[in-house]
């Protein structure tokens, strides 16, 4: 299979039928062997029925129907495993995004790159509760990945296969995946795509979902920078409270004994001594930390690195 296009449902019957007409349009004339992946999560609408009805009448769909609403990260992740194409495309079935953009991500993975990141460069969205925090998160979420991207908030994007299969994806992480595979050191490139405005249905997010953006991006960062090596994030903060404690402490035992002041009572001592078991028990989740890091790596044999290219492959190997 060339082509999976992934599209998470949920609550979204009055879109299918032309969702699915304008997929099929915009792909059956580049002569891709393609298929599309509709996953229902839990919809509580006719979504399945009607996601059923046109899988029926066209083998090229493919509908996966979760047991309830799991949320759109394992959504996406389930499309994932049941796609078969080299390159797999992720997008909404609201039909803000337009599919006629799908063979442009398509011809930019041509070019070398991993990943194809759509851009929404003319949003139709309200300004202030939607564009304004979207342009804001997009801002701090490139800062501190450090993968530079104008719209994470867009699900239209292209993926080479072997880059998506290395993902997995928990929480509400879908939208941090070009972050994520920058850990195997991928070229991404961004995309302007075509941007609609809801016609019928009802908007699954809002200002509400911030919060568990700005945890989910501390997840994220912890990922980028320290999966593999815990201590040096937990060990450093531990140094940090335990120096701070000793000095604190080696202040109070100067002053008891060359100053002859009373410490009873003193708040600072106490600060020092809760200083000092902190930075003691940081240390030592970083140490369970790394532990359980190489465990992970070990027990399932898998390495800490990702390869690109091997030419000349050694006689007698696999990959």
């Amino acid at each position: 299979m060339d082509l999976s296009v992934v599209i998470p449902v949920f609550n979204e019957s009055p879109n299918l039928e032309a969702l699915h007409q304008e997929i099929h349009a915009a792909l059956e004339p580049t002569g891709l062997d393609y298929e599309a992946v509709f996953v229902d999560d839990g919809s509580r609408d006719d979504s399945f029925a009607v996601l059923a009805r046109l899988a029926k009448d066209d083998p090229r769909d493919v509908v996966v129907r979760l047991r309830k609403n799991f949320g759109q990260t394992a959504a996406m992740s389930a499309g994932f495993d049941h796609a078969t194409g080299k390159i797999v495309v992720t997008m909404d079935g609201d039909l803000q995004n337009d599919p006629r953009d799908i063979p442009k991500l398509v011809a930019k993975l041509t070019e070398g790159y991993d990943i194809a990141a759509g851009w929404r460069h003319d949003r139709q969205d309200t300004w202030l509760t939607r564009k304004l925090p979207s342009k804001l998160a997009n801002g701090l979420i490139s800062k501190i990945t450090g993968v530079k991207l104008h719209d994470y908030g867009c699900t239209l994007k292209a993926f080479k296969a072997e880059v998506i299969q290395n993902v997995r994806l928990y929480g509400e992480l879908h939208r941090f995946i070009p972050a994520i595979a920058s850990l195997m050191g991928v070229s991404i490139a961004e995309v302007k795509v075509n941007h609609r405005s809801r016609k019928a249905g009802k908007s699954k997010y809002g200002l509400g979902r911030t919060p568990r953006v700005l945890l989910d991006l501390i997840t994220v960062k912890f990922l980028l920078s320290y999966a593999t090596r815990p201590i040096q994030i937990f060990g450093l903060w531990g140094l940090a409270a335990f120096g701070a404690g000793f000095l604190l402490g080696l202040y109070y035992t100067c002053l008891k004994f060359f100053a002859g002041v009373p410490l009873w009572g003193k708040p600072g001592l106490f600060l020092a001594v809760l200083l000092l078991f902190i930075g003691v028990q940081l240390i030592c989740i970083g140490l369970l930390g790394e532990m359980q890091v190489r465990t992970y790596y070990e027990a399932q044999a898998k390495p800490i690195y990702a390869v690109r290219q091997v030419i000349n492959h050694p006689k007698g190997r696999q990959d």
